[in-house]
């Protein structure tokens, strides 16, 4: 099994608690599992491991503000992430425009810098899932069986 960085993008504290449940799930089930809530880039590996970023949306589609200088850093050093393997998980509010973009945005920039995607971005709305953790958790069961490939 491959080591898994959990990179957290929160600002009210739903991505972090999701991201802690889904820890705790992957750490039972024997996945070495790392939490980032402050994420650097030269704290983290980019060969035989998994990215799985799971972020919340802020204001009007933009990363939380613990995950921005991650990104910041991602944009400037631009990094060659092609042995990279990552997912992303992104919270939001599909009453808004700018529905899970903090986690689109992610996702773009880790497949633009080479990384390899596990599985399409899984969006969860708020507004059909008001615990995201449940649907998180379900999520996680099948991205299991496809990161373990």
């Amino acid at each position: 099994m491959k080591h898994i960085e959990i990179i957290i993008g929160s600002q009210m504290g739903g991505a972090e608690y999701t991201a802690e449940q889904m820890e705790q799930k992957l750490t039972a089930k024997g996945w070495s599992v790392n939490l980032h809530e402050t994420p650097q880039l030269d704290a983290m590996s980019t060969k035989n491991v998994i990215w799985l970023v799971c972020t919340s949306t802020h204001g009007a589609g933009d990363l939380p503000d613990n995950i921005q200088p991650f990104y910041d850093e991602l944009d400037a050093q631009s990094p060659d992430l092609s042995e990279l393997e990552y997912s992303v998980l992104c919270i939001g509010d599909s009453s808004y425009d700018t529905y899970c973009g903090a986690g689109t945005t992610m996702d773009q920039k880790l497949a633009e810098l080479g990384a390899k995607q596990i599985t399409e971005m899984a969006a969860i709305d708020v507004m059909e899932h008001p615990l995201p953790e449940e649907f998180a958790l379900e999520w996680l069961d099948s991205w299991i069986k496809k990161a373990s490939q």
